[in-house]
């Protein structure tokens, strides 16, 4: 694809809801920045800057980091590792940002607590009047300003709703959206891309605890259709592969990943499974890590941070099975070798 002024974009894409810039845009080498699209997995701060109860600027957020940064974690989360790994800086939260600002060359984070690929995701969580949260869609159309408006300028030359859907019908209406959302990037120019699954979504604490777990077993009807969605996302992605000239997609299957560090945490070095570091009631799922809480002393023999999101130990683990030379849990290629097409 070529842009107005004639440059063509070389871009790799994580998205967990995540993304690698190559710059300058119309060279092809090795990935120098990382562009992200997400939630709260992978928000560094950009709910920082909105009027919304999903926040995480305050300790003991951040306490292995050094201080609360609005990351939804202990430290570091896998885009941080991947960053890392890959030799890239950590991209800079989009609403931190100053109009003109060269720190847009070293990548922006777009993503954003409570985001989802419906407009609709996150409502119940945030404050409704405001809006509260840039939906994937919103992600989209800020990158779009970036890459027609900002960048020029620096370098010359994504619950059930309101309706009810069959646990399929609502995995269907998800990855429709997904598609569309995914072509709109690859006409902004995104070329590389790596598409994360969903997590076992039914072993975090917070569904333990609604769903009243009694021995702390993942919760299989959540998984299942967590599972849909999966299903679905692979033969997207060779869809999209075939089909989008130039593109190359990739599938980070952190479903499995992550299932395996529920079932066999001792082989990770973890001592808690389903107990979150930092929270309330039972599994700590009732309510997230509230301010100023004292959160476990053992921090890395955890999973679990708070009732949703990992620590930072294991988003190092996730992140290396992708992100590191080795790494064998993406599909065809690793990230890292994604990174250096």
């Amino acid at each position: 694809m070529q842009k107005a002024n004639g440059d063509a974009f070389c871009i790799l894409l994580f998205i967990s809801l995540s993304t690698f810039l190559r710059l300058p845009i119309s060279e092809c080498g090795r990935a120098q920045a990382m562009f992200i699209f997400g939630d709260s997995l992978i928000d560094n701060g950009n709910n920082n800057f909105i009027p919304t109860i999903a926040k995480a600027n305050y300790l003991p957020y951040g306490i292995d980091y050094g201080f609360p940064t609005g990351r939804f974690c202990n430290g570091l989360t896998v885009t941080d590792y991947g960053a890392k790994l890959l030799g890239l800086p950590f991209p800079v939260p989009y609403l931190s940002l100053h109009s003109k600002t060269t720190e847009i060359l070293k990548g922006v984070n777009y993503a954003s607590a409570a985001a989802g690929i419906l407009d609709e995701t996150g409502r119940h969580y945030v404050n409704f009047a405001s809006g509260g949260r840039i939906s994937f869609n919103g992600q989209i159309a800020l990158f779009a300003k970036t890459v027609t408006l900002q960048l020029p300028l620096l370098i010359p030359n994504l619950k059930i709703f309101s309706r009810e859907y069959t646990a399929d019908a609502f995995a269907d209406l998800l990855i429709s959206n997904f598609e569309r959302q995914l072509k709109s990037l690859y006409m902004l120019g995104v070329r590389k891309m790596l598409l994360v699954g969903i997590g076992p979504l039914g072993c975090i604490p917070s569904q333990l605890f609604q769903h009243n777990s009694t021995d702390g077993s993942c919760i299989d009807l959540v998984n299942e259709q967590v599972s849909l969605f999966n299903e679905r996302l692979v033969p997207l992605l060779v869809k999209l592969n075939s089909t989008l000239p130039g593109s190359f997609f990739v599938y980070e299957n952190i479903y499995d990943t992550f299932n395996d560090l529920v079932q066999n945490p001792t082989n990770y070095g973890f001592i808690e499974k389903n107990q979150a570091c930092c929270g309330s009631g039972k599994y700590g799922g009732q309510l997230s890590c509230l301010p100023l809480q004292v959160p476990c002393s053992q921090r890395d023999g955890f999973i679990f941070w708070d009732s949703f999101h990992p620590t930072q130990a294991a988003n190092k683990i996730v992140a290396e099975r992708c992100y590191s030379p080795s790494a064998t849990d993406c599909q065809p290629i690793s990230g890292y070798m994604l990174a250096q097409l």
